[in-house]
C-alpha cells in the first residue's frame, strides 16, 4: 500500500486540496500529523468535506495546536513540545496520504522539522504554485528530499507558467503528475473530477 507525503514549496499553496484530490482518487486514509490553528475546521475537516467515497478514514492528528504559526511556537504557547516518538502513523491497510505542515524545513521543535516526518518508505509529492521566488523554493524542496534520498513528484497549482515550470523541470527531472487549475471554488465534484484524471500517473509514483 502507498504511503504518499504531500509537502509544498511553501503554506497556502494547495497541500490540503491536492491530498483531498489524491486521498479521493485512491480511495485512501488521510492523516495530518500536525494541525496548527484553525481547529473549528481543521484541514482533515476540508479533507472529509471534499472527498465522495465511502472508504477513506480521516486519522487524528497527532498534535492540535491551538495557532496559527510554526509548530514549534504554536507549541510553545500552548505549553507543549512536539516529539517525533508520539507522531505515529495510524495502522491502516489501505493507502495513506500524510498532508505536511507548510514546507519541508519549517522546525517543530528546537531541533526535528517536517523533513524529519517524512519515512524511507514514503513517496513524496511537491505542490509547486507561481510566485515570485518560488523556483528557488522549488528547487530547494526537490534538493533536500533528494539529499535524503527521496524522490519527489510534482503537482503545479494555478495557473500555467511556462518559464517557470520548464527551469523548475530541466533543473530536477522531476515527474509531473498534472495541474490544478486556478478554480473559483473546489467542491465534491471537482475533487472527484481532478482525482479521475491524475489516477493512472499517481499508481505509477
Amino acid at each position: 500500500m502507498k504511503r504518499i507525503f504531500v509537502t509544498g514549496i511553501s503554506t497556502d499553496v494547495g497541500k490540503t486540496i491536492t491530498s483531498a484530490i489524491i486521498t479521493e482518487a485512491l480511495k485512501a486514509d488521510y492523516w495530518k500529523p500536525v494541525q496548527a490553528g484553525d481547529l473549528s475546521n481543521t484541514d482533515s475537516r476540508k479533507v472529509a468535506s471534499l472527498i465522495s467515497n465511502k472508504k477513506t478514514t480521516i486519522h487524528k492528528s497527532s498534535y492540535e495546536l491551538n495557532t496559527p504559526m510554526s509548530p514549534h511556537a504554536a507549541a510553545e504557547i500552548d505549553n507543549i513540545k512536539i516529539d517525533l516518538n508520539q507522531i505515529i502513523e495510524p495502522k491502516t491497510a489501505n493507502h495513506l496520504v500524510i498532508e505536511g505542515a507548510g514546507g519541508l524545513l519549517v522546525p517543530l521543535n528546537e531541533k526535528d522539522t517536517v523533513l524529519d516526518i517524512i519515512k524511507s518508505n514514503y513517496q513524496v509529492v511537491v505542490v509547486s504554485r507561481h510566485y515570485l521566488g518560488s523556483i528557488n523554493h522549488t528547487l530547494l524542496t526537490i534538493e533536500s528530499l533528494k539529499q535524503k534520498g527521496f524522490k519527489a513528484a510534482v503537482i503545479f497549482s494555478g495557473n500555467e507558467h511556462h518559464s517557470t515550470e520548464d527551469i523548475i523541470l530541466r533543473k530536477t527531472d522531476v515527474k509531473v503528475i498534472g495541474r490544478i487549475n486556478e478554480e473559483t471554488s473546489f467542491d465534491k465534484s471537482l475533487i472527484k473530477k481532478y482525482a479521475t484524471k491524475f489516477y493512472p500517473l499517481l499508481l505509477n509514483i
